[in-house]
């Protein structure tokens, strides 16, 4: 029997959102898993259009893209291409997240949100390529990620007209199983069915579903499928040095790698220790809070580092200043505004500062911790001699105090002063 499948009556609501009569090649963004695959053979039907998939590669762990290829030329698609992008993601996104101490409220170095502005670069290089008028994806209307993507579309092509099926056709993951089953299209079982919503990349992993969605459910051990639970990590400490120059990652305890394959080390090594498990309520900006679970190893361990780094060889004025920024540009990349010239503008800025930010920084990693330990920069705004007062006179005079604080504390001194002298409430 056909799978009815409901639909949302169709209004467009943006001019780059497509109609059936504009619709002729579309090019997929196309991971392999069920809600990609289940388009490709929906969107041929539904459209009558000729389908382009596109695979892009950031970075996820296990994935065989021959395979994910060959499937999608299986189920139709006219063209089929893979994209390794893992250097530039490295290189173009994520260094100038750590050149920003990307986190975005307090907990999220921003894997997801860096890497999709990347995704939609590459569907409209794609997309015009094989001269296709409309770009698709598989975000719901409930994430940040539709924004991110439609948005860096709507901005690099204009022409291109977007169509996102999983949110007009409300099928849920038993409606596109039983779709899958009746129009033959594989089903892989274990992540096919997963209770959990995942994505990863290079820069981390995130889960959401099940039972997450409850705040009074702690964990299950289930979700946690990168790093290992900190009870069952090493009960030996270790020690990594992660060196910096100019602000970009370059050796692990003295050997020198490219970032890609330094990523890769922090990672493994995060992942070993049970390091970076963040379980985390998130403000996003479609005005929803959700509860998510990020596994971030390797961006734990290189923003933990360079932020001490960068605090090191900073004026308090610098570090004061820059925090702000920092949030700022963490906040443009989450909300889906890659493009926005003031984040570009930003980024001189954190280019200019991490032009000092060129040192050492050694971590220890215990059973869910990364804590700081050691710190080297020939560019340390910090002398030994001064801090443990083993010198009098010169740059720092201990009898100089007693002036400074007089005059230091002169305003607060007298407000206060006014403020007792009229008393409360008078």
């Amino acid at each position: 029997m056909p799978i009815e499948t409901s639909r949302t009556p169709h209004t467009r609501t943006a001019s780059y959102l497509a109609e059936k009569g504009e619709v002729s090649r579309v090019l997929l963004l196309y991971s392999g898993g069920l809600d990609t695959s289940v388009m490709l053979k929906w969107i041929q039907d539904e459209y009558d259009a000729e389908v382009v998939a596109l695979t892009v590669n950031l970075g996820q762990p296990g994935e065989d893209y021959d395979v994910v290829r060959g499937k999608a030329l299986q189920l139709g698609a006219v063209a089929a291409e893979v994209v390794d992008a893992r250097e530039e993601f490295a290189t173009d996104f994520i260094l100038p997240a750590i050149k920003a101490n990307a986190i975005y409220g307090l907990a999220y170095p921003l894997f997801t949100a860096l890497g999709r502005p990347l995704i939609a670069k590459l569907a409209v290089e794609y997309a015009l390529r094989h001269g296709c008028d409309t770009v698709a994806h598989g975000c719901t209307g409930k994430g940040n990620d539709q924004v991110r993507i439609e948005a860096t579309v709507a901005t690099l092509a204009p022409s291109l007209k977007v169509i996102a099926p999983v949110r007009g056709w409300q099928m849920g993951r038993e409606e596109e199983i039983a779709y899958a089953r009746e129009h033959g299209i594989p089903i892989k079982g274990g992540a096919e069915t997963t209770p959990y919503s995942i994505d990863d990349n290079l820069w981390g992993r995130s889960s959401e579903g099940k039972w997450i969605e409850d705040l009074g459910h702690a964990p299950d051990d289930d979700v946690f499928q990168l790093v290992t639970r900190p009870e069952q990590a090493p009960d030996e400490p270790e020690t990594v040095a992660i060196s910096f120059v100019q602000g970009l990652p370059t050796a692990i305890d003295g050997e020198e790698l490219g970032l890609v394959e330094l990523i890769t080390r922090c990672q493994d090594l995060g992942i070993k220790h049970g390091v970076g498990i963040v379980d985390h309520i998130e403000d996003r900006i479609v005005g929803l809070k959700v509860r998510d679970i990020y596994e971030v190893p390797a961006a734990t361990l290189i923003l933990s580092a360079h932020a001490e780094l960068e605090r090191l060889v900073g004026t308090i004025h610098q570090n004061q200043f820059k925090g702000e920024l920092d949030r700022k540009w963490a906040y443009l990349v989450y909300a889906g505004l890659w493009w926005e010239p003031l984040r570009s503008d930003l980024d001189a800025y954190m280019n200019e500062v991490n032009r000092q930010v060129t040192g050492t920084i050694g971590i220890k990693l215990f059973k869910g911790h990364a804590r700081v330990v050691t710190r080297e920069s020939p560019n340390a705004v910090y002398d030994m001699q001064l801090a443990t007062f083993e010198t009098s006179g010169g740059l720092f005079s201990q009898q100089a105090s007693p002036g400074f604080i007089e005059l230091w504390s002169l305003q607060s001194r007298l407000a206060h002063q006014l403020r007792d002298r009229d008393g409360p409430g008078a």
